[in-house]
């Protein structure tokens, strides 16, 4: 499957795949969805396996994905998404936030707790189509657990200039030093907040007021 283009959710219609084990949340999750413009329910799915299976045959744009499922629980579905090099994006609707962490590690776009409301269930999904993390304010603080001060002035900025988009090779050229001091930095930076990737890093630098 190719990567959605975020242009391209402007224009055509986003299609959701739901994964709950409870019936009524999967009814009550597409009911909202369908009453909105420009959304459709590409399936539902009562575990893990279930949904990978779907996910490769209908190839939604988004998947409201609960993490405590039957079989293999959502991050695992997260993983082997991952593995298997599906590329929609996922959205995990939950009421556990102890593994909100593990999930964003594992590729999750985004979090709502299972009572949101459906102006912003909508708005939600519409935002991770987009190519947009979303995170509630409660989640925040369980993903950004390290304080910016973990960092050293340099790390700082070069988190810095990655929340701005920056390439390696721009970052060094900007802070007249070798590309691959900057990959040091970087790996550096990911290892001592605990996050994966650049995109998780942008996101913390803007959380914790280091980028607007």
């Amino acid at each position: 499957m190719s990567p959605v283009d975020p242009v391209d959710m402007q224009a055509r219609t986003v299609r959701v795949l739901i994964v709950d084990d409870h019936p009524a949340v999967r009814r009550g999750l597409r009911t909202f969805l369908e009453l909105a413009d420009g959304l459709e329910v590409a399936g539902e799915a009562a575990d893990g396996a279930a949904a990978l299976d779907l996910i490769a045959e209908t190839e939604p744009d988004v998947v409201l994905l609960d993490m405590a499922l039957p079989g293999m629980d959502g991050v695992e579905v997260l993983q082997e998404l991952r593995r298997r090099g599906l590329a929609c994006r996922v959205l995990v609707v939950t009421s556990f936030t102890d593994r909100l962490l593990p999930a964003i590690r594992a590729g999750a776009r985004g979090y709502l707790s299972k009572d949101v409301d459906p102006e912003a269930l909508v708005a939600a999904v519409r935002s991770v189509a987009a190519g947009h993390l979303l995170l509630e304010p409660d989640a925040v603080a369980t993903l950004t657990g390290a304080p910016p001060s973990a960092l050293t002035a340099r790390e700082r900025d070069v988190l810095t200039l990655v929340a701005e988009g920056r390439s390696n090779r721009e970052i060094a050229r900007a802070l007249l030093v070798a590309e691959k001091t900057v990959k040091t930095h970087v790996s550096s930076i990911l290892l001592k907040l605990g996050l994966a990737d650049r995109t998780q890093a942008a996101l913390y630098a803007v959380r914790s007021g280091l980028s607007d």
